[in-house]
């Protein structure tokens, strides 16, 4: 585990506190507004986060000095894996982390670890790939429709059954990396698969590696690992968030095929997690830090010229580590699949537009759908069971509380956030082009040719 002790920022930065405390001195207004702000109960708070880009809201908000206008003293700390950050946000070594948006749902009906881990923020959208070695890519490459000399996007899964069935028929596994079991990566991978015609195996209570049946054999493997655990062979491909895709273009070790924004429009990535009890007992500070993390993110999406910047950050070794150039490929609007084959993604990172740190319940209730898919939620339930559960660990009463507070001060506009009822109504999308209601998960779930339905076991 590495620690981060807190960064210095620059001297502007330190100029504009001590220019800013001289102002608030002199305004007979501003001390009877600061007075009438809750105070945070805890103000000494560390925080956890995995070596990805998609921790840049914490970053910012840390970096920017959101969290120091909110009263906040605030450490980042980077995580070994997502299990040890998990278990340390439990047992309160943690005061929060950048979690993967499955943990605090699987946490919550006890798969893996069972503890009550809420979360009131989602972090971003998109900004995961699905990578393959380059011995795996040149089999896939004659199957795939081409236009111009390249690959026709999105590339579907299809091609790649076509080389696991060669494999099979030679027994030879074919192995994959996911960071975690209940992570985004998981059942984005999964769902590319299944939607190929490929089966990527169930969960059961006797055996927890989700591979009962499979034909392609699932792993987890750390998030900065996966490159070279692909180059040496151990697996074949991964989906991995950034920037751990690019890396593997910038090496020559493999190619993006797919992007999780063409598995599934707008899929939401990140939350930021915490313990019931930590909420509790810290309500005004638990929104301070809801507050400080919008403005980051509406920072993040505000310019170019914030996304280069927000780049030079993240590439320090205290947070991503990476070269900026691997950083820069993905958060700057484009990305790169075959090394030279760069694409516009706009949409590839999304940190505040579309509404992407609201908690929606329909965004939980599509991860548990999949849960029960793959065999994580071993017995059928009924659709309340979906709905009680995502309003157990969705918390948007305090984003909405972070949400006013922010319009009252200024700094955002009602606008910004959405009017809704926590669904985002009838979702498309998909790259198998199944449509989603979150109102209606057991639906969703009959419309699958694999995976579990209904009263389905293994």
């Amino acid at each position: 585990m590495t620690s981060t002790s807190k960064t210095p920022r620059t001297d502007t930065r330190r100029r504009r506190l001590l220019a800013g405390a001289a102002a608030l001195a002199g305004t007979a207004a501003w001390p009877l507004a600061r007075a009438q702000k809750a105070r945070p109960e805890k103000e000494q708070l560390k925080f956890g986060f995995i070596k990805l880009t998609d921790c840049a809201p914490l970053v910012i908000a840390y970096e920017k000095g959101y969290f120091e206008d909110e009263g906040l003293n605030v450490t980042l700390e980077a995580q070994a894996n997502w299990k040890v950050l998990l278990d340390r946000v439990i047992d309160g070594q943690l005061d929060g982390a950048h979690m993967l948006a499955g943990q605090p749902l699987g946490a919550s009906i006890g798969f893996g670890t069972k503890a009550d881990v809420i979360t009131a923020f989602s972090m971003d959208l998109n900004g995961n790939a699905i990578t393959v070695s380059n011995a795996v890519w040149a089999a896939m490459k004659p199957h795939l429709p081409m236009e111009g000399g390249k690959p026709v996007h999105p590339i579907k899964a299809d091609a790649l059954k076509k080389v696991v069935d060669v494999w099979k028929s030679q027994g030879k596994p074919f192995k994959m990396g996911m960071v975690f079991p209940v992570s985004t990566h998981n059942y984005e991978l999964r769902y590319w698969l299944a939607a190929g015609g490929l089966n990527p195996g169930y969960y059961t209570e006797s055996d927890v590696t989700g591979t009962q049946k499979a034909d392609v054999l699932l792993s987890v493997t750390p998030p900065p690992q996966m490159p070279a655990t692909m180059e040496a062979g151990t697996i074949h491909g991964y989906c991995v968030g950034e920037p751990w895709n690019q890396q593997a273009v910038f090496k020559g070790i493999g190619v993006p095929v797919v992007t999780d924004h063409q598995i599934w429009k707008n899929n939401p990535e990140k939350v930021f997690g915490v313990t019931r009890g930590w909420s509790d007992a810290n309500p005004n500070t638990h929104v301070a830090v809801v507050k400080a993390m919008i403005r980051a993110c509406m920072w993040l999406d505000a310019s170019m010229k914030n996304r280069i910047e927000a780049v030079k950050i993240l590439s320090r070794p205290a947070y991503v580590g990476a070269d900026e150039a691997v950083i820069a490929n993905s958060m700057t609007g484009t990305f790169e699949f075959e090394k030279g084959d760069k694409r516009p993604a706009p949409d590839f990172n999304v940190f505040f537009r579309n509404f992407a740190t609201y908690p929606f319940y329909s965004d939980a209730i599509w991860y548990l759908t999949q849960m029960r898919r793959w065999g994580q939620i071993g017995e059928s339930k009924p659709d309340a069971w979906y709905h009680d559960t995502a309003k157990k660990v969705y918390q948007p009463a305090i984003y909405l509380k972070a949400a006013q507070a922010l319009i009252a001060e200024g700094k955002a506009k009602a606008t910004d956030f959405p009017t809704t009822d926590g669904y985002k109504g009838v979702q498309d999308g998909f790259i198998d082009g199944v449509v989603y209601d979150g109102r209606k998960p057991n639906d969703y779930l009959n419309k699958f040719k694999i995976g579990l339905k209904a009263a389905d076991k293994v």
